[in-house]
């Protein structure tokens, strides 16, 4: 008996803002000299971003979407993870019930839960929040991944697999992250490309030897050389600070491919053999990096990108809503096994998953 993925399950805030309103948004709090609107607007054009989902966002007496959590200052980073405390439960629970329902196991036979998250955390934290909202036994083992990056998922789906090798632990992994809570008050350029990239949801899995469903056969963790400072993830006064190197593309065009290879040669597969491609969509130029040095067939990340147009950069949730597309199997990047998952996490790491 192998753990396999049994079933999957996404969630997202009940309201979204589309890119020329986030725009709006940035450009009051951003501090924007006068004349710069047209860059501002450049930087939002190329995320290829349409809608983002936000906890922040609610129903105005008028009818009118809107939010009033940022203002004329920033918030702190108190406040934050306060809202993060108060909303991250419920789109967590929301995701998990979608999953257990999709692999058809219940809530008592959850063994182990996995949070994972890197834009919030708290003690007693959201994982002790879903053993009451999801009616989960009180001795279920409980385990927090945090700061993890947009790769976070990733880990603690292995973690998962480890745990779930006695062929006899049901496993439950949620990941809910609150991007929008951490927008940044700033016109310096790798903010507001954080700014214009990250929104909110929560993706969830059940990962177990007693079931149907892919097998999950292996997890690549490879760190870069000389790239530390090329993706950062850091606590300010007013939330968590996130840097973007320009580069970040450029070093995962040189870096990716080897270990890649490797590992699956590793496992007798080539690139050419993987039938199904979920890649964290981190942004456009993220993606066409990745396809021109895996050159792998026309239309293997059109799950990404569709994802990314329609919720914005999740975080670690957001692989999990590409798989979900990939899993229905339609297009050229649907589908098939074996299906190798992507993301690239603060270090710079490239982490990968094989399910066969």
């Amino acid at each position: 008996m192998e753990p396999r993925l049994v079933g999957i399950g996404t969630a997202v805030p009940e309201h979204t803002l589309d890119q020329a309103q986030s725009m709006d948004l940035a450009s009051r709090l951003g501090q924007w000299p006068e004349g710069d609107a047209a860059k501002l607007a450049g930087i939002y054009r190329r995320s290829t971003i349409v809608t983002r989902g936000s906890v922040l966002l609610g129903r105005e007496p008028g009818g009118n979407v809107g939010q009033d959590f940022f203002g004329e200052q920033s918030p702190t980073t108190a406040r934050r993870f306060e809202r993060f405390e108060a909303e991250a439960p419920g789109l967590a629970a929301r995701a998990a019930r979608a999953a257990l329902a999709d692999g058809a196991v219940g809530a008592h036979e959850v063994t182990h839960l996995i949070v994972v998250s890197c834009t919030g955390a708290s003690a007693p934290g959201v994982d002790a929040a879903l053993v009451g909202l999801l009616g989960l036994r009180g001795s279920v083992e409980r385990t927090f991944v945090g700061f993890m990056g947009c790769a976070g998922a990733i880990s603690g789906l292995a973690l998962a697999r480890s745990i779930a090798a006695d062929g006899l632990s049901v496993v439950l992994v949620v990941s809910v992250e609150l991007c929008s809570l951490h927008m940044q008050y700033s016109s310096e350029p790798q903010q507001v490309v954080a700014n214009a990239l990250f929104a909110d949801g929560a993706a969830a899995a059940v990962v177990s030897a007693r079931g149907s469903g892919p097998r999950i056969a292996g997890r690549l963790c490879q760190l870069i050389p000389d790239s530390s400072d090329s993706m950062t993830w850091r606590v300010g006064d007013q939330g968590l600070r996130m840097t973007l190197s320009p580069r970040v593309p450029e070093i995962i065009a040189r870096s990716l491919r080897g270990p890649l290879e490797a590992w699956l040669g590793e496992r007798g597969l080539g690139i050419a053999d993987v039938a199904g491609w979920v890649l964290h969509p981190g942004g456009p130029r993220v993606i066409e990096a990745v396809e021109s040095t895996l050159e792998v067939r026309r239309g293997s990340f059109e799950h990404s990108r569709g994802v990314l147009s329609e919720h914005g950069n999740m975080s670690s949730a957001t692989v999990l809503f590409v798989y979900e597309r990939v899993r229905a199997g339609s297009g050229a990047g649907g589908g098939g096994l074996p299906c190798v998952w992507l993301g690239f996490s603060p270090g710079l790491t490239v982490e990968a998953l094989l399910l066969v």
